[in-house]
């Protein structure tokens, strides 16, 4: 297919752009390939993992929760790779096809060898693949809109988000009874024949989609040293550790929560759960939550006090500490050799996801508008990099209260306890830090807007 083939700028039209079908396609399938695979990761190492002789070799919920961690912040460091190579080199189409043939060969480890070296191996794969096309796929909806038919990208923006929560919910009921009913090798394997729907899925679209050209390393690099865009870069690296903390705890309701569910009442609606299937009410809950924080929660708050991004960026900080106090509170009950009810926990999600809806999207939407117009995509990398951040503590910790005799420093409700004294530092330090804030809005002009 030559280059005159493709769509270098949006078409002349009020319609829906012909390419966002496989977008939001494509999305759906890799969501559901991610999140159930993230889903049982935990359990797949404390529970199914073997050695080369297929005899047992599982980790200890420590040893796993660190190496589960350590995953994440490599998915979450890698959109920086992802977002350079897409505008400066390659272009976005292309590095999200590479990326994603890299993506399924990940999962194809993951079902086909269950030692350390397929675990290993497949992770890497995917945390190159999942991170890499993250920066970009969002990026390349946006590409799609032109002056005539702007007007639609928000439609299509809330079924992208749809898509994502869509896929989760249905993955992480359905991957954890897959792991449990008929072993690994399926539960992998699912979600692998999922991200190569979704690759062939986008590969149909290409002659639909628009295809940006990258920029050029010279171009690039000059609009990146601009002194302007500097300032405003490191304006926005001081909310990092403040979100990279929220999300060092957020991220264990993948793994900490899960094992800590394994010794709770799971029976709801007459049915007994999984431990990997509770993590499925994150995302519902999102989905009730964004509407009900947008048109109910911040317009009712409005008539006593100002909303402003940095005051529900913090108060998300408050939330995720009181949800911690939540499962704190359900371990010293474990501790004490009691069974509470899995609804505990469910209310500790609730408080979670509010947590989540105040903080991440209010993160999102400021580093969009403190961006400069033509650093937004790489500048999103700084929401992204906070949650590979917090990775990389929440796994650092895990690795350091490991002792040599296999035993742990942080045991039981200590370990959950841990985290509120850290979140509370954190929110306390974030009331004083961002009463100094001074950020710019960078809004695209009309002129600017309406160019294609």
């Amino acid at each position: 297919m030559s280059k005159s083939e493709y769509l270098t700028a949006p078409l002349k039209t009020d319609k829906m752009p012909p390419g966002v079908p496989y977008i939001v396609g494509n999305e759906a399938a890799e969501r559901f390939s991610y999140y159930g695979m993230n889903s049982i990761l935990v359990i797949f190492m404390t529970q199914y993992l073997m050695n080369a002789r297929g005899q047992p070799a599982h980790l200890t919920p420590t040893q796993a929760d660190g190496w589960y961690h350590a995953f994440v912040f490599a998915v979450y460091f890698l959109p920086i790779l992802g977002a350079f190579l897409a505008d400066a080199v390659f272009g976005k189409y292309l590095i999200i096809l590479l990326l994603s043939i890299v993506y399924c060969f990940g999962h194809f480890s993951l079902a086909t060898n269950d030692t350390r070296l397929g675990l290993i191996i497949g992770l890497i794969l995917i945390a190159l693949g999942a991170g890499g096309i993250k920066p970009c796929v969002s990026a390349n909806v946006g590409d799609q809109f032109g002056a005539t038919n702007q007007r639609l990208l928000a439609r299509v923006f809330n079924w992208f988000y749809f898509s994502i929560n869509l896929g989760s919910a249905f993955s992480t009921l359905l991957i954890p009874w897959l792991l449990d009913r008929v072993g690994s090798r399926v539960a992998f394997g699912v979600p692998g024949i999922a991200m190569l729907i979704a690759t062939v899925v986008f590969w149909m679209g290409r002659r639909k989609f628009v295809h940006i050209p990258p920029a050029g390393l010279g171009n690039y690099t000059r609009e990146l040293v601009r002194g302007e865009n500097l300032k405003a870069l490191l304006n926005l690296l001081i909310l990092v550790p403040f979100a990279a903390m929220f999300w060092a705890l957020w991220q264990q309701n993948f793994s900490s929560w899960v094992i800590q569910s394994e010794k709770m009442d799971r029976h709801v609606f007459g049915h007994d759960w999984l431990p990997a299937q509770i993590q499925t009410v994150n995302p519902i809950f999102v989905l009730v939550m964004l509407p009900l924080f947008s048109y109910v929660i911040y317009p009712a708050l409005e008539r006593f006090v100002k909303v402003t991004p940095l005051r529900r960026f913090g108060a998300g900080l408050w939330a995720i500490l009181a949800s911690f106090l939540i499962v704190g509170w359900i371990q010293t009950r474990i501790d004490a050799g009691q069974h509470p009810h899995i609804l505990w926990q469910i209310l500790a999600f609730v408080v979670l996801t509010a947590g989540e809806v105040m903080l991440s999207v209010t993160h999102l939407e400021f580093a969009y508008t403190q961006a400069p117009k033509k650093m937004k995509s790489l500048v999103m990398c700084t929401y992204l990099g906070s949650i590979s951040l917090g990775n990389l503590f929440t796994a650092g910790v895990n690795f350091f209260i490991q002792n040599p005799d296999g035993s742990v420093k942080l045991t039981g409700a200590s370990y959950f306890f841990f985290f509120v004294k850290v979140m509370l530092v954190t929110a306390v330090l974030f009331l004083f830090v961002s009463q100094f804030y001074r950020g710019k809005t960078y809004i695209q002009d009309e002129a600017e807007s309406q160019s294609v």
